[in-house]
């Protein structure tokens, strides 16, 4: 859950290391962004001799959150950190890279992009899997620093 004055990591290589959410895009007086949503940031953190500067406004889609995306088989996924990748108008991600595992939730969200760049997708767990039945509510804590391998599997 994301809303204004809060701090997002960028998780791709366009230039910026840290944003802070200013709007959250969407119908109405919106107050949270989820996983998935488009919200407008500034920068506030950048790597030198880059495409993005400091002070810049740019749009930036949530791509993980620490309160949990729940599934509809009752998974809550939570990340340590809210992340976000930044987008030019049409929804394409600015950065060539991204780091960190995203919630398959963005491509139902029409970020494809974003999640082929991605270099994990977190679709199911391996629980689920083999026993091929539907878990009770199980929360699963993703720390996107960590290089472990998840289930990759449709």
């Amino acid at each position: 859950m994301i809303q204004i004055q809060s701090y997002l990591d960028v998780a791709d290589n366009s230039g910026a290391r840290k944003s802070m959410c200013i709007r959250v895009l969407g119908t109405g007086n919106r107050r949270y962004a989820g996983v998935g949503d488009v919200v407008i940031a500034v920068v506030k953190e950048a790597v030198p001799n880059m495409s993005l500067k400091r002070s810049e406004v740019v749009r930036a889609v949530a791509a993980c959150t620490r309160k949990g995306v729940k599934r509809h088989n009752g998974i809550v996924l939570e990340f340590d950190d809210n992340a976000a990748v930044v987008v030019n108008q049409e929804g394409n991600p600015r950065g060539t890279r991204i780091f960190g595992p995203v919630a398959r939730e963005l491509r139902e969200c029409n970020f494809t992009r974003i999640v082929s760049l991605a270099p994990e997708v977190l679709r199911q767990l391996i629980d689920e899997l083999n026993t091929g039945r539907q878990l009770p509510l199980l929360r699963t804590q993703i720390n996107r620093n960590s290089r472990k391998n998840f289930d990759l599997k449709s």
